[in-house]
């Protein structure tokens, strides 16, 4: 009898050692952009970060569409109360998030680490998350505009000068590829990329900012926004460039059916590895940044949005390691993503990047990085869409002989959506 009370009492101890241990388990749930490129690198730091930190379950849930769904999303979240607890977000769609006092700050979090700078959270790296003075993010991937070239086609077209360090010397390309009789498009330069970051990129490298310093009157209306307006138009007519949908045209150069593609370094190891064997790849820095001019930071950053203090002390242990030097190398290793962790890029990436040179060309073109605008107040996404809009009457040549009345019409319907002075 009494042996069996003592079998009794051992059992009922384990269950509840083993009902305190379930109960001391944190799941948090992770949301993230574009499956295609970051499928696999989530997937590796979720089973590191879980091996590391056996009391806490990550749970990855059904990855946004793109940028704009993805603070789409959350927004609606937030009011019918489903948020995840951490969510990856465009550098540009941060904004919104913070004011919306959704995302929640990382100062408490970030006063904790002892050695944050030395782990390779530098100053510029926090500055792209930083709002109103406190830290709301910390950045997980960067990209900036390249050229993708193939380099057969070229050959093929008889170029045999340097890769094109102007729209003018595309434009040359372009021509050299028509006249060679290939059946390939010349090229596609990204438009239609995620909130007009290609917009962006022809007025930064022109130093041109979207709004005045006050942010309630369009700046892009001048003659660098002329510029870049007309230099889109005329690649849109002089390279006979197609109207695709963006997936379609990275699709058709990574089957070898375009000369050349301008996008985000982000997709670089996607096209590398859907072209290996068809083509000779090389990638060149992007066209004609006049001195004094940059190019806009893409790429996204993860933000705490829980906000109970367990879950919320789970979620930044999480994103810590996500954004680590470890962690970011990941994202250089499986995508085409730079990681803005100063640790992995000088340190343990050194000699990834040496035997990958394709994959430092954007590097490269750091010091060039300029803040991807995100225009304020209730109607950002609109004025988004308006420009997308300007554009695609360009692309479709519907109104491509008249670049600077596009461009009126665009500055007129951006002021009508910008928050009223004051306000």
């Amino acid at each position: 009898m009494r042996r069996l009370l003592k079998t009794a009492v051992a059992a009922a101890t384990l269950m509840l050692a083993g009902a305190n241990f379930a109960a001391a388990e944190t799941t948090i749930e992770v949301q993230y952009p574009y499956s295609h490129l970051f499928k696999t690198t989530y997937e590796k730091i979720v089973a590191d970060f879980e091996k590391a930190n056996p009391d806490i379950k990550v749970k990855l849930r059904a990855p946004y569409e793109s940028y704009e769904d993805a603070s789409q999303t959350v927004l609606k979240e937030a009011i019918t109360n489903r948020l995840p607890d951490v969510t990856f977000q465009g550098l540009n769609r941060q904004r919104i998030l913070v004011e919306k006092g959704i995302a929640q700050p990382l100062d408490q979090f970030i006063a904790k680490e002892t050695d944050f700078e030395k782990d390779g959270y530098h100053q510029a790296m926090l500055d792209l998350s930083t709002f109103n003075g406190k830290v709301h993010g910390l950045p997980f991937s960067v990209s900036l505009p390249v050229g993708y070239y193939n380099m057969d086609v070229l050959k093929k077209a008889g170029w045999d000068k340097p890769l094109p360090t102007s729209w003018d010397e595309v434009i040359e390309v372009c021509k050299a590829i028509k006249a060679s009789g290939q059946t390939v498009d010349t090229m596609f330069w990204g438009w239609n990329i995620t909130g007009n970051w290609f917009w962006q990129s022809l007025n930064w490298s022109r130093d041109n900012t979207m709004l005045d310093p006050t942010e309630t009157k369009v700046n892009f209306g001048n003659d660098a926004g002329k510029w870049s307006m007309r230099t889109f138009a005329k690649l849109v007519k002089e390279c006979d460039m197609p109207n695709n949908e963006w997936k379609e045209a990275m699709a058709n150069f990574s089957a070898g059916k375009v000369g050349m593609f301008f996008w985000s370094t982000s997709a670089l190891q996607k096209i590398a590895d859907d072209s290996t064997g068809l083509y000779t790849l090389k990638t060149g820095p992007f066209p004609d940044v006049a001195e004094g001019g940059g190019l806009p930071a893409g790429g996204n950053a993860g933000l705490v949005l829980a906000k109970d203090p367990e879950t919320a002390a789970a979620s930044w242990k999480f994103l810590k390691f996500a954004t680590s030097g470890q962690g970011a190398a990941y994202v250089a290793q499986t995508t085409g993503y730079m990681p803005p962790n100063k640790a992995a890029n000088e340190v343990i990436l050194k000699d990834f990047y040496a035997q990958n040179p394709n994959k430092f060309t954007a590097v490269k073109q750091l010091p060039l990085l300029r803040d991807w605008y995100a225009f304020p107040g209730e109607n950002g996404l609109k004025i988004t869409k308006v420009i997308e809009d300007s554009m695609q009457s360009i692309a479709s040549r519907e109104r491509v002989e008249e670049p600077d009345a596009v461009l009126k019409d665009m500055v007129e319907d951006t002021q009508k959506l910008l928050p009223k002075s004051g306000s």
